[in-house]
Order: C-alpha cells, then sequence, then structure tokens
C-alpha cells in the first residue's frame, strides 16, 4: 500500500477512536481556568484554627438575590463543590455548640432571615444531593446591607481570643455569623497535658501556666498549686511574684507583701523593671517609682533603667524629675532608642 494510503487510513482510525473516546477512556482534562475560582481563608482564635475553603461566583450584571440564588432553596453558599468550614476545636456558632471538625456550610436565603447549615457531608457538588438528616446544626442568621463587592468572599473581622465574626459578603449584602470560643478552658487542658512531658522539669513552664490563669482569672487553685510546683523547683522572684499576685487576687494582701519583700533582694535588672511595669498597670503608680528608683540604684550603667523611671515620674506628673531620668537614659542609650527618648523630651519641654 502507497505511504500516502496508510496515513489517511491512521487519520481515519483516529477519527473513529475519537468518536468513540467516551467509551473506551477518559481523556485527560487540560488546565483552564475555573468561572469562580478556588479560595481560602483561615483565622486563629485564641487556640483555634478556623478555615473556610470555596469557590468565588462573580455578579457579572445579574441578579444574585431571588434570581442567581433563589429564595428558599438550598444554595452552597459559593459555587463549584460546597463550601467547607473547619474548626480544630468545638466552639459555638451563634451561641449553639458545634463539635470540632470540618462541615459543609449550605445557606437557605429569604427576603428576611437566612437559614444557615453545617453540614456532616464534605464531599457535595453544590448542594444538588444535600439532605437535612445530614446537619450537624441548622440556624438563622440575618443578612444585612454591605458595599457592592463583584466577587463573593468570606473574611473574619473582628478577631479576638475568644470570638471571631465569619462574614460572606457578595453584591450588597453581608451575613454575619459569629463564632465563639471558650478558649481560656482550652488553653487550660493543653497545660495539664503538656505539663506531663518533659516540661515538668523546669520551673518556667509551670510559672507560665500559673501566669496564663492568673492573667484570664480562671483556675485559680489549680495556679496556685502550679506556682508552687514552680517554687518547689527552682524558688525565683519570678515564680514567687506569681504566688504573691495570686495571693492578692484572692484577698490575702498581707502574705502577697511578705512574699515580695523577701523575693526583691532576688530579682535581676530586668525582673525588677517588669515588676514595676506591673505596679504600673494596677495603678499602684508610686510603688511602680519606688521599684525604678531601687533598679536605677542597683543598675546605674543601664539606659534602660533611667528611661524606665522617667515614664514612672512622667506619668506621676513629676515633670522636672522626669527629664533628668530621661536625660541620663539619652546619654546612654543606644541610637535605636535615641530618637525616642528625644521626642519625649521634647514634649516633656513644652509643658
Amino acid at each position: 500500500m502507497p505511504p500516502r494510503s496508510r496515513n489517511c487510513s491512521a487519520i481515519a482510525a483516529l477519527v473513529l477512536l475519537s468518536q468513540a473516546g467516551a467509551t473506551l477512556a477518559q481523556w485527560p482534562p487540560l488546565a483552564t481556568p475555573r468561572p469562580s475560582p478556588a479560595a481560602s481563608v483561615s483565622q486563629t482564635v485564641g487556640v483555634t484554627e478556623i478555615e473556610v475553603d470555596y469557590s468565588r461566583p462573580k455578579v457579572n450584571a445579574r441578579t444574585v438575590w431571588g434570581d442567581l440564588v433563589p429564595y428558599g432553596e438550598v444554595w452552597r453558599a459559593g459555587a463549584n463543590e460546597n463550601t467547607v468550614v473547619s474548626f480544630s476545636t468545638p466552639v459555638e456558632v451563634e451561641g449553639r455548640e458545634l463539635a470540632a471538625g470540618s462541615y459543609g456550610l449550605h445557606m437557605i436565603p429569604t427576603a428576611q432571615d437566612w437559614t444557615v447549615v453545617f453540614s456532616r457531608v464534605v464531599t457535595n457538588w453544590g448542594s444538588f444531593s444535600y439532605a437535612e438528616s445530614d446537619d450537624a446544626l441548622r440556624l438563622q442568621v440575618r443578612p444585612e446591607p454591605s458595599p457592592f463587592e463583584e466577587a463573593l468572599s468570606y473574611r473574619f473581622e473582628d478577631p479576638t481570643d475568644t470570638s471571631v465574626v465569619l462574614a460572606l459578603r457578595w453584591e450588597k449584602l453581608r451575613l454575619p455569623i459569629r463564632v465563639e470560643v471558650d478558649t481560656p478552658a482550652l488553653v487550660v487542658a493543653g497545660l495539664r497535658r503538656d505539663l506531663h512531658g518533659l516540661q515538668q522539669f523546669f520551673w518556667q513552664p509551670w510559672n507560665q501556666a500559673a501566669n496564663y490563669c492568673l492573667q484570664n482569672k480562671v483556675e485559680l487553685e489549680q495556679a496556685m498549686a502550679w506556682a508552687d510546683r514552680s517554687i518547689a523547683i527552682n524558688r525565683n522572684f519570678a515564680n514567687v511574684n506569681t504566688k504573691a499576685r495570686l495571693l492578692a487576687l484572692g484577698g490575702d494582701a498581707a502574705a502577697a507583701r511578705a512574699l515580695i519583700d523577701e523575693a526583691l533582694p532576688k530579682a535581676n535588672e530586668q525582673e525588677l523593671n517588669l515588676y514595676g511595669y506591673q505596679l504600673m498597670n494596677d495603678k499602684d503608680v508610686t510603688g511602680a517609682i519606688a521599684i525604678f528608683r531601687r533598679n536605677v540604684a542597683e543598675h546605674p550603667e543601664s539606659w534602660n533603667v533611667h528611661d524606665s523611671l522617667g515614664e514612672g515620674l512622667a506619668a506621676a506628673g513629676e515633670t522636672a524629675a522626669a527629664i533628668a531620668a530621661y536625660e541620663k537614659a539619652l546619654a546612654m542609650a543606644p541610637e535605636a532608642q535615641r530618637s525616642r527618648i528625644e521626642a519625649i523630651l521634647g514634649k516633656l519641654r513644652r509643658k
């Protein structure tokens, strides 16, 4: 057979194969952009990780609410696959408990309140196979007007250590979903777990754990036990100060004062400085100045102790003395600190 005829036969065979390809094998798709691209946002709330994986449809000059997204029908809260929300710990969503895990996010929009659904199924394409029997949580949320946005987005707004607002924004609408976390309880549970490990042999982790409870005013009896455990390993100003603050919080100011007086001679420059600022935060400016003066007497070569004394004196309204302290700090300060101190002196001298 001539070469030309062989080529024609091969081409014909390929054509026939392509026509029957769907029944023989899946052809490999080429990579092209999706009309609604994938996106992901995440936020840490305390020790809890929250993540949203979704796709971003665009308005494209269409009527969205009640038309492109019909009222009264289950919607995938995005495009393509169902939107997925993941929580690394238990949370409360709009005041309702939800276990840690990943959930398919669906919504039923209306002209008033929307139904927001967290489904145990995360593998749906859209909401076509959504079943209410798979709901882990269903609640009502009211949308509100918002500046126009062409592409749908999810954002974490107003984050704190214990809460965040997960906001869907699209077209001229914002749907805020409030998520709250019992961060102190989660942290204390983690501390109890971790203190069974290698950390138990060092004084610092026990003191750190006690300080967390002290600062957040939770599990104070446990905090005292942890402070005592730290002191038993290595008694020093840091952990004695922690115990003293716990005693003061519990109403035993005399015992707290006695502990501090005993421990102060062992405090180093940094510990004295931090203690002074602790007193400042407690609104005891007079006590803070006394500690800053003590630090100056014990560490006169340090620019930082003069700087802290100047701050305490300025807070007390002792302008002339504050200027003198800051001038001493300026004379010894590194270049990186000089402009800040000069600016403070400028303000004090104009008073």
